[in-house]
């Protein structure tokens, strides 16, 4: 497990949820999450600490290649609005190309939180389904297992241990 982020550390910070489940022009999809890890950096989004990845089922079809996904907690001085810009165009870097819900992918970046923040205009921050997903909420809970979901009021680990989407979601240990 990785070490704990302090909670008082938490109120700036903003959590970003990384996934793919194809691999792209890199060698495997974890090679594909440590470079999209490097350019956060280059968009402005310094890391404070990344979760383990875990692997889980394509879902809502577990027929479809397997899930990596991990959480990173950054500082940033941009706005929600300017961070949800920067992961779009990471994705799209990346080969990411939107269309059909849950379709295969080369890289899922999700604002899941900003600070303290609860937004519903332009950009819904928190998440609004993150709380339900076992791959977002494990890898959140190895980093920040008090985080306190802004709305819900519950802390990552209870919602992990709660989560109905992705159960099967497991860490896998970083080489």
């Amino acid at each position: 497990m990785k070490n704990q982020v302090a909670e008082n550390d938490l109120d700036e910070a903003v959590i970003v949820a990384l996934g793919c489940n194809l691999a792209g022009a890199y060698t495997s999809r974890e090679a594909l999450l440590e470079a999209a890890l490097v350019a956060l950096t280059r968009e402005g989004l310094d890391r404070v600490a990344v979760s383990n990845w875990w692997r889980s089922a394509a879902w809502p079809d577990p027929a479809g290649p397997e899930y990596l996904n991990g959480v990173a907690i950054v500082r940033t001085a941009l706005s929600p609005q300017e961070v949800l810009a920067a992961l779009h165009r990471i994705e799209a870097r990346f080969g990411r190309a939107r269309g059909q819900a849950n379709a295969a992918r080369t890289l899922d970046l999700d604002l899941i939180a900003y600070g303290r923040s609860v937004l519903d205009a332009d950009l819904v921050v928190p998440h609004p389904r993150a709380h339900e997903r076992l791959f977002v909420m494990g890898p959140l809970a190895e980093l920040a297992s008090a985080w306190t979901h802004p709305v819900i009021g519950e802390t990552a680990s209870h919602l992990a241990a709660t989560a109905t989407v992705g159960r099967d979601a497991r860490p896998v240990a970083k080489a």
